[in-house]
């Protein structure tokens, strides 16, 4: 079929069936300070082998691969086993699309099922849906999927959020009338217990908690589930690291009722933000809550196991007013991965992989650390990520540490004022040794 595109007639009919005069009318719930008001910095039509040639001219500028890079802060460089790249890769899984017929469906069905089966496993909770779009979305789906079951219109999240699943999660409840009130992080970079306490005495939904949380630090969950379970509210955990779960205990079996997060770090490249691959589960006395779509497993009329899509509460499936969420779609290719890359590790894998990043953050903590100058920022425990305070504001830092291919961390300063000399540093099992002392060397040039 030949693609034929809308006429300037059909564009005003268009307009005029839902009340505007022009395209730019539609846009104007977009703030002006992020609208583009110039032609997009593109070449005019190209022919299709010098389309290729300019994409492949572009690629050539990309020199991230030339950089030693300690970011992270919800997007992690971890190794990628080539089964991964192999087995998500064969025709049976890139092109079935969406499994509404579960006769036609069952290789893409066991898929989602194993993927939720391990993702329960994981987080310690009893029901998993096939997925969500990503980290961000995942914590807004919480937070609403909470004030479902409560009916209380305060919802209380950490300011160690990360700041993407913050705005997320404003713009999500922008329109509905909801309260999202802020608990402040203490010295040690967690969530302040007595602010929280203070917080609850007005009847909330939901207490929101990210750990490892935004400044890397893992968070005493089973005592924060005791003080908002006393006050009546849901606990959520949203997680951006999962790698984490490896070592830390199961966020379900210390209280947590739904815990959500980004799974990027199990078998996804970081390209340029996604696509990524949100998770989430939950206490089964929420299941008819749960946003998305849930496979389950059962027999068919000789007894033969099958898989099926047993809940669909969304707006594709049901009356939109009747569903739990808009979510349209799962990220069913990212899961697959995920889950081959899970499966292949295995839980003793996991564990060990863990442990090493845990082992290489340790070290690189203890270099940077003996650094005159350059001391802790948060007393927490953490897993593969810390925060350091500077001399100086970082800004100035980061832009010497470039100059030597260095990219040193994530600058605090934008999100959090008072952080503006504090960078967020991240290890994995990507940096040797040698990289880590490599960055030390370098600072220790530039804090001369």
């Amino acid at each position: 079929m030949n693609y034929i595109s809308i006429s300037d007639k059909d564009k005003k009919e268009m307009l005029s069936r839902i009340g505007l005069n022009s395209l730019e009318e539609l846009f104007t719930t977009i703030p002006e300070s992020v609208r583009l008001k110039r032609d997009l910095n593109l070449p005019g039509p190209l022919a299709e082998a010098e389309l290729l040639e300019y994409f492949e001219a572009r690629a050539q500028e990309n020199t991230y691969d030339q950089y030693l890079s300690f970011l992270g802060g919800g997007a992690y460089d971890h190794f990628i086993p080539a089964v991964v790249d192999y087995l998500s890769s064969r025709g049976e899984f890139l092109s079935p699309y969406t499994p509404y017929q579960p006769e036609v469906s069952q290789g893409t069905l066991q898929a989602i099922f194993e993927f939720q089966t391990l993702i329960c496993q994981l987080t310690g909770l009893d029901i998993a849906n096939a997925s969500l779009y990503d980290g961000a979305t995942g914590a807004a789906e919480a937070v609403l999927m909470a004030y479902r079951v409560k009916g209380k219109r305060r919802l209380l999240i950490p300011s160690n959020l990360n700041p993407q699943y913050k705005r997320v999660i404003l713009t999500y409840t922008k329109n509905l009338d909801l309260e999202v009130m802020e608990i402040p992080y203490d010295q040690a970079g967690q969530m302040d217990k007595s602010s929280l306490e203070e917080a609850l005495k007005v009847e909330a939904s939901v207490v929101l908690i990210q750990s490892p949380n935004y400044f890397g630090v893992i968070e005493d969950l089973k005592t924060l589930s005791e003080v908002t379970h006393r006050a009546g509210a849901l606990l959520a955990v949203v997680i951006s690291e999962p790698l984490a779960l490896g070592l830390l205990e199961a966020p379900g079996k210390l209280g947590a009722d739904i815990v959500t997060g980004e799974g990027q770090s199990f078998g996804l490249p970081l390209s340029y933000g996604g696509p990524y691959l949100g998770f989430m589960a939950c206490k089964k006395d929420f299941v008819r809550q749960l946003p998305g779509r849930i496979v389950g497993q059962t027999v068919d009329v000789e007894g033969r196991r099958g898989f099926v899509l047993t809940l669909s509460t969304r707006e594709q499936h049901i009356r939109r007013e009747k569903a739990t969420s808009n979510i349209c779609t799962n990220e069913g290719h990212c899961a697959l991965r995920a889950t081959i890359y899970l499966e292949t590790l295995g839980r003793q894998g996991l564990k060990e992989l863990a442990w090493i990043n845990l082992q290489k953050a340790a070290y690189a903590l203890k270099q940077l650390t003996s650094i005159p100058g350059v001391s802790r920022k948060f007393s927490g425990p953490t897993f593969n990520e810390f925060v350091l305070e500077f001399p100086e504001n970082w800004e100035k830092i980061s832009a010497a540490l470039k100059e030597k291919r260095i990219l040193g961390g994530l600058s605090l300063g934008q999100r959090y004022p008072e952080l503006k000399d504090c960078a967020l540093v991240t290890i994995t099992e990507k940096h040797s040794r040698d990289k880590i002392d490599r960055y030390v060397d370098a600072l220790k040039e530039v804090l001369r």
